[in-house]
């Protein structure tokens, strides 16, 4: 009979997260992650077998997490434009400062690109992220918050697109918050089709 978890995934992506903004890729290693999720190593390995399995499993967790979030947001904001300007400004959550947005967004990148299994993971999570914000942004059309010449589907994959290549902007000039910044390039790009 296996004993029962005293951690849960969700603990163990949150420290492979820290450990990965905080000191980037190449020291991620099941050492660490077990350190800071307050485990010993072998643990994992029987989890999840390796590292890439364990970024594998991370990765397809993620997959599911946007209805959590637009529920959240849905019950935060009224307004749909509202929603869908927070929607991609949650994108800050992985710039506690420019060197962990660096760690965080380039190496999961470079991962991303490499395997094929976190890839087919990355893209699913992306379109699902397109999805969710397509259809807040058709709400706000609906609402009138936006011109009916909005076309949700493009502004969507512009906004989602806008947020990764404006969060390592703001790595590289470090002017202000990052999501200050971020806010900056979506309201520029939203002016055009309020309502």
């Amino acid at each position: 009979m296996p004993r029962p978890r005293t951690v849960d995934d969700g603990t163990i992506f949150q420290a492979v997260s820290e450990v990965l903004g905080r000191e980037g890729p190449a020291k991620l290693t099941l050492g660490r992650i077990a350190k800071a999720a307050g485990l010993a190593a072998p643990t994992l390995v029987q989890r999840f077998g390796s590292k890439l399995g364990l970024l594998r499993a991370m990765s397809k967790a993620f997959e599911s997490g946007n209805a959590d979030s637009v529920d959240r947001l849905r019950a935060e904001h009224s307004s749909p434009l509202a929603r869908s300007r927070e929607f991609v400004l949650c994108y800050v959550g992985m710039a506690a400062s420019p060197d962990v947005l660096v760690n965080y967004t380039l190496a999961y990148l470079q991962l991303d690109i490499k395997d094929p299994v976190l890839r087919r993971h990355a893209l699913a999570s992306g379109r699902q992220q397109e999805a969710a914000l397509e259809a807040m942004l058709a709400e706000a059309v609906a609402a009138g918050e936006l011109s009916r010449r909005s076309r949700p589907r493009d502004l969507a994959q512009v906004l989602i697109r806008l947020a990764s290549g404006s969060l390592l902007a703001w790595a590289v000039h470090r002017t202000g918050t990052a999501r200050a910044w971020l806010a900056r390039d979506v309201d520029y790009v939203l002016a055009p089709y309020r309502g």
